[in-house]
């Protein structure tokens, strides 16, 4: 099973600055990762909360050892708890952005979630999404 978790404000995309983000939804990236992962014989499940502890109690509920797809939106940038939360689980985590957050304001340079994460992929559109499935499974 593969989890893919969105944090805040990534349920409006499609609607949300279109020029950084693009123009397809979240329901639409998750249509596009349900078919590879179908395709691929494997399990996904999608979770987005505008919440940052509905996040962390979702993820705490994961078995140890789980695979996830992180776009942590804004909280990557702020969220401690959220650092702990993943460290405390165990996971095998890549953090994904749509937008370059190396190119943007300078407070969105730092994530506390990078250093603790298997890799991060940024920058490319909603295909980080895409590239993070693809990685974990063809590791299995």
């Amino acid at each position: 099973m593969i989890y893919v978790v969105n944090g805040p404000n990534l349920n409006l995309l499609g609607k949300r600055e279109p020029s950084i983000y693009g123009n397809l939804t979240l329901k639409d990236i998750n249509r596009d990762l349900e078919e590879t992962a179908f395709a691929n014989n494997e399990e996904i499940k999608f979770f987005q909360s505008n919440s940052e502890g509905a996040i962390i109690d979702f993820l705490q509920e994961l078995p140890k050892g789980s695979k996830v797809i992180i776009n942590p939106g804004a909280l990557a940038h702020t969220s401690i708890a959220l650092r702990d939360c993943i460290l405390a689980i165990e996971a095998e985590v890549i953090e994904v952005h749509i937008s370059n957050i190396y190119a943007r304001e300078e407070f969105r340079h730092h994530s506390y979630i990078s250093p603790i994460a298997k890799g991060v992929i940024v920058g490319l559109g909603s295909e980080v999404y895409h590239l993070a499935l693809t990685w974990f499974i063809e590791r299995e």
